[in-house]
C-alpha cells in the first residue's frame, strides 16, 4: 500500500519490530457545496520519524497482523500464500482456547511476534501462543456490571492495538489499559469518560497514530456527545480530544472545528440528548500521510425535526474525518449521510489502497457504510472519486457527485407518515469487516438487502426523557410479529390509529423486496457488483479475510468456516467447527507454517437470541479461539446442548390495564435485549424458572444479578412499573404456555432492539 515511500525511509530493519518494538458546509440550510473542507492541510504530513518508518516497514512482515484489519491499510487481506487453491483441501484443526465466556465475540485478534491478541467481553484480553495455543496470559478488567446498562448491542469488544512492547485495550467502562505485551502486566490506566456526561461504552479497538493511541465510544442512543481522544503511548497523558459534534452555543467550543460545524445546525437543537456522531467501532492510521481516518455514527434523535428543526447537515455525524494525529486538527472530512435520520452510520471499516482510477493511480480511502453507497475517496484530500449503491437503495436516488451528497427521494421521510425504507436499520452493511484483494482488484462485503417500515413514535412531539433510548423511531422489520411492538410503544389514548398501522405493516410486504443475506464481491474500478453468494439463513453475514492464495475466508453463525475461491466465489472447503461465529478471521506465519484464526461466538446487537439455524442454538456458545493449519485434523465440536422446556409460569396477576402497562414498560426499557424469543444469552423472560419469578423485583430494582451483567433500573422504573413488567410477562408466557410454542421460533419472529450496532 505504501510503495511510493521513497527507499531512504524503509531502512528500518524487520528486528525492529520484534519485542522491543512491538511489532465544509456553509449553513443549516444544506447548501449544495461539496461536504469537504481542508481547514488545516497544512498539517496533513510532517517529515518521517522513527516511529512512523517502523510502522510503515510493518506493512512488508507478512508473518504478523499487526492491526484489527492486518497491516495499516487493514485491508483484512494477507500477501500469505501457503493456504491456496491447490492446498486448501489439507486445511484442518491445529488448536482451540477456551474464552470463558457465552456472550457475543467480535473480536479479530493481533499477532506480533509469535504471539496472539484476542479479546472478549467487557474487554477481557487473551494472549495465546500461535502455533500451540497455549495461554500466555490473560487479563480481565474490573468493570461494573451496572455498565452493561449503558451498551446498546452487548458487552462485545472488537480488539487490541500493539506497538512497542505494549497492548492497549478499552474496557466496556470506557478506560484504556496499556499492558505489558509479554506479561499483560498494566502499565498505565486512562479514563476516557471522566467528567463526561451520557450513557456510553467503548467496544471498538483502539488504533495506534504516530505517537499516540486513540478511542472513541458508543451511546450515540443514550444520550452521549461523540467524541475521540488520543493519550500518548508511553505515559497515558490525554494528548487532545475531537469532539465530533458541537454543544450548546451558550458554553465556549472546545476546538475550533465545532464554530464552523455549529453552523450546520439549529441553535436551538436538543442538546441535552447528547446527538450522537460516536465513533463506536472503526479508525485506520496512515502513516504516510500521518492521516488517522475516524468514522462516525449516527445522529440521535433520528428525526431531525425534534433534533435540528431548522435542518442543516449536522456535521460531524455519519462521516469520515481525516484527523493529524500529532495535533487533533481536521484536516478533511466527508459526511456520507447529510442530516441523518436513518441510522446510517459511517463506523463500518475503511480500507487504505491503490487504485487505478481514470489513467492514474490514485491514493484512495474506501468504505461502504450502512447506507448503501460505497464510497471512494482521495486520502490525501478527500475528494470524492466514486458513489454507487453497492445494495438496493431507496432513502436516496443516487449522490449527487457535484455536490458529494445524496438526493433524497419521498421514502426517506418517516416522520409525517409511516414509510417502507430500504436499507434498514442494520444497514447494507454493518460492523462485520470487509475485506479487499490485492490480487483480484475485489471488495468483499458481508452485505444485507433488508427492509424497515419506519415509524415515528412521538406523533405528538418529541418527548426527550433522560436515560432512556432518545432514537424516537421504531423500525419494525415487515413480519406479522412486527404488530405486537406497535402495542408496546403507542399508548391507547387514541392518538395513533394502532389498527391502521398494523394494516400498513400487512400491506408493505405485497410490494417490498425480499430480505437478503448476500457475500458480495464489488469491484470498485468498474462500480458494480462481480458475484454474490446468498447465506442460507438471513440474519447475520459473518466476517471475511482474503489472502494472496487466491483464497476468500468467511464466518458463519451456522459454526461452517467457509473458503471461496476469490476470483469466483466457488465453496473450496467448509470445515464445520460447532461454533457460531461472527468476527473477521486473521493469517499468520510461524516456523513457515501459516495459520488462520478465527475467534467464535454469538451475541451482539440483532443475535440476543440464537436462530435455530446457528450453532449457538445446537452446541451452546461457549466462545473459542480456533486456529487451522494445512495437515490439522478434525474440528472438535462442542457437545450438543439441550435446552430445558418452558416451565408452566406462575399464576396470573393484576388487571388488563396493569398487563397493558407493563407491555408499555416492557417495550421501551427491556426489549433491546430480551427479545423473548426462543433461547439465547440474553434470557428469555417468558420462561423464567420459578426461583427467578420469586425474586424478579430484587433483580430489577437492586441489582441482584448486576455480576451477570443485568443491571439495575431504579433510576427508571418504579416499584409499580416493576409489578407491572412482571405481570405483563406472566401474562404472556402463559400464552406462550398453553399455545405449546414453549420451542425456539423462526429468527424472522423476533424483533429485536432498536439498534443493530
Amino acid at each position: 500500500m505504501f510503495e511510493k515511500v521513497a527507499a531512504s525511509v524503509l531502512i528500518v530493519s524487520l528486528c525492529f519490530l520484534t519485542s522491543a518494538c512491538g511489532g465544509g458546509d456553509e449553513g443549516a440550510d444544506q447548501s449544495q457545496e461539496l461536504s469537504t473542507s481542508t481547514p488545516s492541510s497544512s498539517e496533513a504530513s510532517a517529515p518521517i520519524d522513527r516511529r512512523r518508518a517502523a510502522m510503515i516497514e510493518a506493512d512488508r512482515n507478512a508473518e504478523a497482523w499487526f492491526t484489527t484489519g492486518g497491516q495499516f491499510g487493514e485491508k483484512h487481506y494477507s500477501t500469505l500464500d501457503q493456504i491456496n487453491k491447490e492446498t486448501v483441501g489439507a486445511l484442518g484443526f491445529a488448536w482451540d482456547y477456551d474464552l470463558f465466556t457465552r456472550r457475543g465475540i467480535e473480536s479479530t485478534p493481533v499477532i506480533v511476534d509469535g504471539v496472539v491478541y484476542g479479546t472478549g467481553t467487557w474487554g477481557a484480553v487473551y494472549a495465546v501462543d500461535g502455533k500451540s495455543g497455549e495461554e500466555v496470559w490473560r487479563f480481565q478488567p474490573e468493570v461494573e456490571g451496572q455498565v452493561a446498562k449503558d451498551a446498546c448491542c452487548d458487552i462485545v469488544n472488537r480488539g487490541v492495538a500493539v506497538w512497542e512492547g505494549l497492548l492497549y485495550v478499552a474496557a466496556l467502562d470506557g478506560v484504556l489499559y496499556a499492558l505489558d505485551k509479554e506479561t499483560g502486566e498494566e502499565i498505565w490506566r486512562a479514563d476516557t469518560f471522566a467528567s463526561e456526561p451520557g450513557r456510553k461504552t467503548s467496544t471498538g479497538a483502539p488504533r495506534v497514530a504516530g505517537n499516540v493511541v486513540v478511542i472513541g465510544f458508543g451511546g450515540a442512543e443514550m444520550d452521549a456527545r461523540g467524541y475521540v481522544t488520543a493519550y500518548d503511548l508511553e505515559t497515558g497523558e490525554r494528548a487532545w480530544r475531537f469532539y465530533t459534534v458541537p454543544g450548546s452555543p451558550e458554553k465556549p467550543y472546545e476546538h475550533e472545528e465545532l464554530a464552523w460545524a455549529a453552523d450546520t445546525w439549529d441553535p436551538d437543537s436538543l442538546w441535552k440528548a447528547g446527538l450522537g456522531g460516536t465513533v463506536w467501532d472503526n479508525m485506520v492510521y496512515d502513516p504516510v500521510l500521518n492521516l488517522l481516518y475516524v468514522g462516525t455514527g449516527n445522529s440521535a434523535v433520528y428525526a431531525q425535526d425534534f433534533r435540528s428543526p431548522a435542518g442543516g447537515d449536522n456535521l460531524f455525524v455519519s462521516s469520515i474525518l481525516a484527523i493529524n494525529p500529532d495535533t487533533g486538527r481536521l484536516v478533511w472530512h466527508y459526511q456520507t449521510t447529510p442530516g441523518d435520520q436513518w441510522d446510517y452510520t459511517a463506523t463500518q471499516n475503511m480500507i487504505l489502497t491503490e487504485l487505478e482510477w481514470k489513467g492514474e493511480r490514485r491514493d484512495v480511502l474506501m468504505q461502504a457504510p450502512k447506507n448503501g453507497f460505497f464510497y471512494i475517496l482521495d486520502r490525501a484530500t478527500g475528494e470524492l472519486l466514486s458513489a454507487e449503491n453497492f445494495a438496493p437503495v431507496n432513502w436516496a436516488s443516487h449522490v449527487d457527485m457535484e455536490t458529494g451528497k445524496p438526493v433524497l427521494t419521498d421514502a426517506a421521510d418517516f416522520v409525517s407518515k409511516p414509510s417502507v425504507i430500504w436499507p434498514s436499520t442494520r444497514g447494507a452493511h454493518n460492523w462485520r469487516p470487509m475485506s479487499y484483494s490485492e490480487d483480484t482488484g475485489l471488495v468483499y462485503i458481508p452485505a444485507y438487502e433488508a427492509v424497515d417500515l419506519k415509524v415515528n413514535l412521538f406523533p405528538s412531539g418529541y418527548e426527550y426523557v433522560p436515560h432512556h433510548w432518545t432514537a424516537g423511531v421504531l423500525p419494525l422489520p415487515l413480519i406479522e410479529a412486527a404488530v405486537d411492538a406497535v402495542d408496546g410503544f403507542y399508548p391507547e389514548d387514541g392518538s395513533v390509529d394502532k389498527d391502521a398501522l398494523k394494516q400498513t405493516i400487512r400491506d408493505y410486504k405485497e410490494f417490498a423486496p425480499p430480505n437478503r443475506t448476500i457475500l458480495r464481491a464489488w469491484n470498485p474500478v468498474k462500480e458494480e457488483i462481480a458475484w454474490d453468494i446468498e447465506i442460507d439463513e438471513f440474519g447475520n453475514s459473518g466476517s471475511v479475510l482474503s489472502t494472496a492464495g487466491g483464497l476468500l475466508f468467511h464466518t458463519k453463525p451456522d459454526g461452517n468456516l467457509n473458503v471461496y475461491d476469490d476470483e469466483t466465489g466457488a465453496l473450496l472447503k467448509a470445515i464445520d467447527t460447532g461454533s457460531g461465529m461472527m468476527a473477521a478471521p486473521a493469517t499468520y506465519m510461524i516456523d513457515g507454517e501459516q495459520y488462520v484464526v478465527v475467534m467464535a461466538g454469538l451475541g451482539g446487537g440483532g443475535f440476543f437470541s440464537y436462530p435455530p439455524y446457528s450453532a449457538a442454538y445446537k452446541y451452546g456458545n461457549g466462545g473459542r479461539m480456533m486456529a487451522f493449519k494445512l495437515g490439522g485434523g478434525e474440528t472438535p465440536k462442542p457437545d450438543p446442548v439441550e435446552w430445558p422446556v418452558q416451565p408452566e409460569p406462575p399464576a396470573r396477576i393484576g388487571d388488563a390495564a396493569m398487563i397493558e402497562k407493563g407491555k408499555r414498560r416492557f417495550a421501551w426499557n427491556c426489549s433491546v435485549c430480551h427479545v423473548n424469543s426462543g433461547v439465547g444469552a440474553i434470557p428469555n423472560l417468558k420462561r423464567m424458572q420459578p426461583y427467578i419469578h420469586d425474586v424478579f423485583g430484587e433483580i430489577v430494582l437492586e441489582g441482584l444479578l448486576v455480576g451477570n451483567g443485568m443491571p439495575r433500573f431504579d433510576d427508571v422504573l418504579t416499584h409499580d412499573d416493576v409489578e407491572a413488567i412482571h405481570a405483563y410477562l406472566i401474562d404472556a408466557a402463559w400464552t406462550e404456555y398453553e399455545a405449546g410454542s414453549g420451542s425456539a421460533t423462526n429468527p424472522e419472529d423476533e424483533i429485536g432492539g432498536l439498534s443493530q450496532h
